[in-house]
């Protein structure tokens, strides 16, 4: 049926007198279906309330209508069409130019049936106050704190609701923490992970390790987000926006996740830094192949022995003083017995402030250039 919805309005009075007299006999005889536990109730509230307000006290028909149809009661949605969520969950919509088009609060006798969004065929508007009196026992207070996808932060809200219909909502500025760290978790769930540089270079640490057969946690990241109530949930208090989540560093709680005795086989298998004959430490990037390090060739001289990560050789970068690859090894004798006299070939013409000496491994390694003069 499509076209306006018709407003209920059957005599008040003829309801009450039908429900009260023969309640059994008055869903046969309504166009509508009529749910008799509703029946029930109305004939059970009606006598309460006459009792506690007195002879003339009676329900109006829109509290008649709620009673019967206690998961029809409609709030209108926000925005121009007149499309109602109903306190049972689902959608219901009207014509625009029907009179009730506008109502913020309606029961709903009648639909069509659609299952996703049924047409209002037949509703009477009923105003709040009217919907407590009936079903005040089954109005209270909810409060949640959910992932805002849109706001790209954590909403906390504190919402009075009457079935699915939100009657109030409210800010909850004194959210519990916990609440807070759960709902932003969701948020990092649809985020993804984002690890700096140095969590990274610990993720492919573990992986390494790992691999060796090293009892480590699984470095994966769908892995990870699956663990994340375990390991990064504890640490996400205070984090409540998308900006807030891309400056959080997770090294901390990547670390977090071993124990000391797993630090020390992570340490001695596929340690973070490798330290220069100068005694600087140089981080080793675990993301290629080959675990690698970029490094001035000047400050290698006097080197003899190939650094190595468990028994395997680093991937050397080696660098000009412009901090410019020169050359790449994995064997840094042989280089220099090799290749390395047509590289100080080309580097003392560009570079002749700086030493090359003909015999790199008894040089003394530096980073500085020579003296003027």
């Amino acid at each position: 049926m499509s076209g306006l919805a018709k407003t209920l309005a059957l005599p008040r009075s003829n309801i009450q007198a039908e429900i009260s007299n023969d309640p059994a006999g008055f869903a046969p005889k309504r166009p509508h279906e009529v749910s008799r536990p509703g029946v029930a109730r109305i004939v059970q509230e009606a006598r309460r309330l006459r009792r506690g307000a007195g002879p003339d006290a009676g329900l109006t028909l829109a509290q008649q209508a709620a009673l019967a149809y206690p998961d029809r009661v409609g709030l209108r949605r926000p925005g121009e069409a007149a499309r109602f969520l109903l306190s049972g969950g689902k959608g219901a919509v009207m014509d625009a130019g029907d009179p009730l088009a506008g109502a913020r609060l309606i029961v709903v006798t009648d639909t069509d049936g659609n299952p996703r969004e049924a047409r209002i065929r037949q509703a009477t508007e009923i105003a709040e106050a009217e919907l407590r009196a009936v079903h005040g026992d089954a109005i209270g207070w909810h409060a949640l704190c959910v992932w805002s996808r849109r706001e790209g932060r954590v909403r906390a809200r504190r919402q009075e609701r009457f079935g699915r219909l939100g009657l109030d909502d409210r800010t909850w500025p004194d959210a519990p923490p916990e609440d807070m760290a759960a709902a932003m978790l969701e948020g990092v769930r649809q985020l993804g992970l984002a690890p700096s540089a140095a969590a990274a270079r610990f993720l492919a640490r573990v992986a390494l390790a790992r691999a060796a057969g090293t009892a480590v946690f699984d470095p994966a990241p769908q892995a990870l987000l699956d663990e994340a109530d375990d390991w990064l949930l504890p640490h996400l208090a205070g984090i409540t926006t998308t900006a807030q989540w891309k400056g959080f560093d997770l090294l901390e709680p990547l670390r977090a996740r071993l124990d000391w005795d797993a630090m020390q086989a992570l340490d001695r298998l596929a340690p973070a830094h490798v330290t220069t004959p100068l005694g600087r430490k140089l981080p080793i990037d675990y993301a290629g192949d080959e675990p690698e390090i970029a490094v001035r060739l000047q400050e290698m001289f006097g080197t003899t022995r190939h650094p190595q990560v468990a028994g395997r050789p680093l991937r050397v970068v080696l660098l000009s003083p412009a901090g410019r690859p020169v050359q790449v090894t994995m064997d840094l004798p042989n280089f220099w017995t090799s290749s390395y006299a047509d590289v100080r070939k080309d580097m003392r013409g560009r570079y002749p402030r700086h030493p090359w000496p003909e015999d790199p491994t008894t040089a003394e390694p530096t980073t500085r250039a020579k003296r003027r003069g």
